[in-house]
């Protein structure tokens, strides 16, 4: 009896086995809720590139951008759980658990993690003539004048935005952070002093924090930026403290487990390569490597964590 229960067992396995050693056998779409040229959309094709060469099959990127990425998530959450149809997951799906009330989907549920990919630490500045010099001298005007520092943000409910309104909920501040259509709005604003600062990534804000236009005062990582190593982390001053624009990738619920493992070991293959981590660095990103359980409870965490600032600074959709 012991023997046929062994033997069925593995007849049981074969299937699934054949299945993951002849994935896949025909092109991937990696589709993406951020449009061609953001951030997310130039890590996608990185990982698109790569996943290539790894599986010998085309992997190819799919922009599908609108609903602050909720187009994304859904037509990924219809697909066939077949491997064929992944997302870009990033840290806006994490947000928008909480944001929107009416979501035809549950992105925990409905989304099988399989690897982070990248984090990009964003970075908070002031206007060259604002009198802070540091970060805890910003929060010292923010609360000796509440309501009356005004910092630009890319758009309600963006990670710079929540990043933030997680700054005002940790240090006891009031900064009122004013959400733009894009971050490039927001730092105009800031270099021409109708605002006093911009929360942007830091690729996007280093040529106006190197030309002196903007005064870095603190990045919202918990370790310097090799990009701004000498701009120290808010973490140093408000402790706990820490924000990224990260993206993975995930893929429908009930996606066999043999090829979200597979995919999972060709990305963290990538993820220490040298000339694709060389490639992220220039970006300004850190790399996320784990496993997917790793990367399950790392989304369920950061999902826990903006829920709670949505509600504390009571965060509404346009």
């Amino acid at each position: 009896m012991l023997r046929l229960a062994t033997g069925a067992a593995a007849i049981a396995a074969m299937p699934r086995l054949a299945t993951a050693q002849a994935y896949p056998r025909r092109p991937v779409r990696l589709i993406v809720g951020g449009t061609p040229g953001s951030a997310p959309d130039v890590i996608a094709r990185l990982m698109a590139q790569w996943l290539s060469q790894r599986l010998g099959q085309t992997v190819f990127v799919e922009n599908k951008n609108g609903a602050s990425d909720n187009l994304a998530t859904e037509a990924v959450v219809d697909a066939v759980p077949d491997g064929y149809t992944l997302l870009l997951v990033s840290a806006s799906n994490a947000i928008n658990a909480t944001l929107f009330a009416n979501l035809k989907f549950n992105f925990i549920r409905d989304i099988a993690p399989i690897s982070g990919v990248v984090t990009f630490p964003m970075v908070i500045t002031v206007n060259a003539s604002f009198p802070a010099k540091t970060l805890p001298e910003l929060l010292a005007d923010a609360k000796a004048h509440p309501g009356k520092i005004n910092i630009g943000t890319p758009p309600l409910g963006s990670p710079q935005h929540v990043a933030g309104e997680l700054l005002n909920m940790m240090s006891g501040a009031d900064i009122v952070f004013v959400a733009y259509r894009g971050g490039p709005a927001a730092i105009n604003d800031a270099l021409s002093g109708q605002i006093q600062g911009a929360v942007g990534t830091v690729l996007l804000t280093l040529p106006q924090i190197r030309s002196g236009g903007l005064r870095a005062l603190a990045v919202t990582s918990t370790t310097p930026s090799a990009l701004l190593p000498e701009i120290p982390p808010a973490d140093q001053f408000v402790p706990g403290f820490e924000a990224g624009q990260w993206v993975g990738i995930g893929a429908p619920k009930d996606t066999p487990v043999e090829i979200v493992e597979r995919l999972n070991r060709e990305i963290n293959a990538g993820l220490a390569d040298a000339t694709l981590k060389a490639r992220i660095a220039a970006l300004g990103g850190v790399t996320l490597p784990g496993s997917r359980a790793e990367f399950g409870k790392f989304i369920a965490a950061e999902t826990k964590k903006w829920g709670d600032v949505i509600t504390f600074a009571k965060i509404k959709p346009d």
